[in-house]
């Protein structure tokens, strides 16, 4: 991806060791690889971030010791790197000085916790959402890579359409959909793609099978890809062959509270209100408790990050949030649909970053 913008992580550190202050910590202990890699650019399997009010150490193994130093430098992050087998003691010894440390309570498990509040000669503080908090606002360089993921599935899914016909399988469409986004320059799926036809697609987060396309089948396709690991995401609902009346209805809905929630977003709302906006008018059409589903989610280096658009979520947006817009209304037995895209808050409102276009079942 040489013709992307470089990711440059400088300055980041200091902004996690201002949010580490908020949360009345000194020093914090990076275990979320995702969290690791945001920090310093360092793209490897195994490792922990320590960071302090003056310094900083990527504390890896020996598979690392040529890599780290060279990604970390390229990212332009000022941590040091430790090659250990002992990132514990190690890592504890590189805090020694420190009198309160945060652990990140979303990305520990209980054993590891244990290992480090042995370790360090006072329990750790857990923190939450710290690092992701900062993460949910992406820069050019992060926005180039997620602009570049929702392309890819919006031709590779063009290129599948032909597909949509009496007789397909899910699971050979979906194969058939990733196998696109590969060729176009994806390292693969954002997540498993779904494709769901038929009574499937009133499953929201339905597994591609052996069920073939019948005539009149809904049929939902949930798909994104990762560039640099970064991901998209975007859902469409099509019909095989013609749509009858009851899919014609709840399609429309969807897709006016779809758009209705995109041109709600802009900088300054609360996240809560996209939700209401997209809810209120499916329930007022009727369909409210077939929309059991939160409207959206932010995403990035995960497919699910902060914020999360879901009712009642004050969190403020800002530019440079990624979020969906995903309403949809499902009928048990029968079908459903769901029509999603990823924009971008911008200073005066949104940018889609997934366009394939949404054209009314026929």
């Amino acid at each position: 991806m040489t013709d992307l913008p470089a990711l440059d992580v400088a300055g980041r550190l200091d902004r996690v060791r201002d949010a580490a202050a908020e949360f009345g910590v000194d020093a914090l202990v990076v275990t979320s690889l995702n969290n690791v890699r945001w920090c310093t650019g360092f793209t490897g399997s195994f490792g922990a971030l320590v960071v302090t009010a003056d310094s900083a150490a990527l504390l890896t193994d020996s598979r690392y010791d040529e890599q780290a130093p060279t990604q970390l430098e390229t990212a332009g992050s000022s941590a040091e790197v430790i090659v250990t087998s002992k990132i514990v003691a190690d890592g504890a010894a590189a805090l020694a000085s420190a009198t309160a440390v945060g652990l990140e309570a979303d990305a520990v498990s209980w054993a590891d916790q244990r290992r480090w509040a042995e370790a360090l000669p006072a329990e750790p503080t857990p923190t939450e959402a710290l690092i992701t908090t900062l993460r949910s606002v992406k820069d050019d360089a992060e926005l180039a890579r997620m602009q570049r993921a929702a392309s890819i599935v919006d031709e590779a899914l063009a290129e599948a359409l032909p597909l949509l016909v009496e007789g397909t399988c899910e699971r050979d469409l979906a194969r058939h959909l990733e196998d696109g986004m590969r060729d176009r320059g994806a390292s693969g799926p954002a997540y498993e793609t779904i494709v769901a036809s038929g009574p499937n697609a009133a499953l929201p987060h339905a597994r591609p099978g052996e069920r073939r396309f019948e005539l009149g089948d809904m049929v939902v396709i949930d798909a994104g890809s990762v560039v640099d690991a970064y991901r998209s995401d975007m859902t469409r609902t099509f019909v095989v062959g013609s749509a009858d009346a009851t899919a014609r209805e709840i399609h429309a809905i969807a897709t006016e509270a779809q758009a209705a929630g995109v041109a709600a977003v802009r900088p300054g709302i609360e996240v809560g209100e996209i939700d209401k906006v997209c809810r209120d008018l499916i329930t007022e059409a009727g369909y409210g408790p077939q929309f059991g589903h939160g409207t959206g989610h932010g995403v990035g280096l995960d497919i699910h990050e902060l914020p999360s658009v879901r009712a009642g979520n004050a969190a403020i947006l800002q530019p440079g949030h990624v979020i969906t817009v995903e309403p949809g209304i499902y009928l048990p037995g029968i079908g459903g649909v769901r029509v999603e895209d990823m924009v971008v808050v911008t200073d005066d409102g949104c940018r889609p970053l997934t366009r394939h276009p949404k054209t009314p079942l026929a």
